[in-house]
């Protein structure tokens, strides 16, 4: 196969919805990423038909005139056929002629599943989800991780790596299950505190673009309260808004849960093609005990099983099973969903073939260790 350049018009048709691409992988997300430039790539069969396409992310590394290269959650690919250097051998060939030192990218198979129940009777001091044994294991990604490292790719985005997407997701089945089964699927506590939230009145909507500045301000609540920071603007996420939606109307949404006219809590939401995502969510310090936050997530699973999505995928989790840890919480919260641990195949960079780009890759992980 080859690599070429595509126009955003071959790209869109090739992220077609059966397809199954991230919202990261759309054209759109290139509108997102300010201080880097973009191109749409796509491989070439020897027939001449496409069969696979990524959209690549550059960025220039400080004092040189070569660039990092990164696809986040991609590229889109057909990993189960042909060998794992029909893909790579020209994608290097590609990125050493754009100018880049380094690539890093994100497979999509999954790898490793867990479910509730084997994850909730593992709990205890000390213990971790890795060290768990696994409900499934996917073949094809466990042979793409073992295909990457023996070229030397190497695995990053750990748990303190901030510059990469989160290897441990949370994702909630939807395919071939009704709004009863997904119901029965919460536990107790959850469907408890649906009802509870149902019964104070707590009133769920969609709200627009003129609602971000609340979704903000609760975020920067929820921030210091949790102990984290995302370290985004609220212009990121109105440009994140702007340019999601002028792609694909109703490609981000914002839900509000208002409680006797008050918004406490705001969650946004991501759909690309047979997928959705929960992206961020962000809750006021008061009146927790209405639950607005449950009602919130019951509403978005509603309104993804609706879409006819296959998941709603809930994004990064620690692989933390302690109790004593700071992210057990945010696991707990979702494993009450009735979902599974997703362990992906995580993020993988190199040094683009070359003696020259070789250095300057260890610069580069030099660089990032001092950041």
């Amino acid at each position: 196969m080859d690599v070429r350049c595509l126009s955003t018009e071959e790209y869109r048709a090739f992220l077609a919805p059966e397809r199954g691409a991230s919202y990261l992988q759309y054209p759109c997300w290139a509108g997102v990423k300010e201080q880097w430039r973009a191109e749409r790539i796509g491989w070439s069969s020897p027939s001449g038909g496409p069969a696979g396409a990524g959209l690549v992310l550059y960025r220039r590394f400080p004092g040189t005139r070569k660039y990092f290269a990164y696809l986040p959650e991609g590229p889109v690919a057909d990993w189960e056929s042909g060998e794992i250097d029909d893909w790579l051998a020209p994608l290097m060939r590609h990125l050493r002629e754009a100018g880049a030192f380094a690539v890093r990218m994100g497979p999509g198979p999954a790898y490793r599943r867990w479910d509730r129940s084997r994850l909730k009777a593992a709990t205890g001091p000390g213990r971790r989800i890795p060290d768990v044994l696994d409900c499934t294991v996917d073949p094809v990604g466990a042979a793409v991780a073992d295909g990457l490292r023996s070229r030397g790719w190497q695995r990053c985005g750990g748990e303190d790596d901030g510059d990469a997407q989160p290897r441990f997701v949370f994702r909630v089945p939807l395919a071939g299950r009704s709004l009863d089964d997904l119901w029965s699927g919460l536990n107790q506590e959850w469907r408890r505190n649906i009802r509870r939230a149902e019964r104070a009145r707590v009133e769920t909507a969609v709200g627009g673009a003129a609602d971000l500045p609340e979704f903000y301000r609760l975020l920067q609540i929820t921030e210091r309260r949790d102990g984290f920071r995302l370290g985004r603007s609220l212009g990121y996420y109105q440009r994140q808004y702007e340019v999601l939606n002028a792609e694909e109307p109703g490609r981000m949404r914002l839900y509000l849960a208002r409680h006797e006219g008050e918004v406490l809590a705001a969650h946004t939401m991501i759909v690309a093609g047979t997928r959705v995502w929960y992206q961020t969510g962000a809750s006021a310090d008061h009146r927790r005990e209405v639950r607005p936050s449950n009602a919130l997530q019951w509403r978005m699973m509603r309104d993804a099983h609706a879409l006819g999505a296959a998941e709603y995928d809930m994004r990064g989790i620690e692989p933390t099973l302690d109790p004593a840890d700071r992210g057990f919480g945010l696991l707990r919260w979702k494993l009450g969903t009735g979902g599974q641990v997703v362990e992906t195949l995580g993020e993988w960079q190199t040094a683009v073939p070359g003696a020259a780009n070789k250095a300057l890759y260890q610069a580069f992980q030099a660089y990032l260790a001092r950041r």
